[in-house]
């Protein structure tokens, strides 16, 4: 059984299992019906200065994989369609390199400005993380569906360094500075 968070919620993945090193990271959505929105997940691996150690370490669908190999992007799902996770991040814990303190997980809305599209155009939106070796959900966060109709883009979680432990933190955190302004705070 997955644990549910809720925004601010905090869950340490090792203390359930201190053997987890594979996870999946899962983002989904749904449309409002009428709706077409092309979201893209993306991950700045930061380090205790709050910035990305290479521009390498930002991970998105124009940059698959991480330098240390760690973590890799499965790829743009452009229109949300179907069940389950619409874009997904595996990550090898163990891999991570040193310099990382945190993984921060993103979606932003492609052209967002020009297209004048934002978050209330999508529904049921979360994040979790599966166990990929047991195919276990570990935990959830379901996204509120009424608070961000002028958010463009949105901090959906942390994963955080703590020694050999990695805690997740339910960020929910919506802006409007796009993917680029994302590039600009962790470059």
């Amino acid at each position: 059984m997955s644990i549910s968070l809720k925004k601010g919620g905090r869950f340490n993945l090792s203390k359930d299992d201190g053997n987890l090193d594979k996870i999946m990271v899962g983002l989904g959505w749904d449309m409002v019906p009428g709706n077409t929105v092309d979201l893209d997940a993306s991950v700045f691996m930061i380090d205790k200065t709050g910035k990305l150690p290479a521009d390498e370490f930002f991970v998105f669908f124009n940059n698959l994989k991480s330098p240390d190999n760690s973590i890799e992007h499965t790829g743009d799902n452009r229109t949300g369609k179907g069940e389950g996770d619409d874009e997904m991040i595996l990550a090898h814990l163990s891999k991570i390199s040193d310099a990382v303190t945190e993984l921060v997980f993103v979606a932003s809305i492609h052209n967002a400005d020009v297209l004048r599209h934002h978050f209330g155009m999508l529904s049921n939106a979360y994040i979790r993380i599966v166990d990929i070796d047991t195919q276990r959900e570990i935990i959830r966060y379901n996204l509120d569906d009424d608070n961000f109709k002028s958010v463009t883009d949105m901090e959906f979680g942390r994963l955080i360094r703590n020694g050999k432990e990695w805690n997740f933190v339910a960020s929910g955190i919506g802006s409007k500075i796009g993917l680029q302004g994302y590039v600009d705070k962790y470059a």
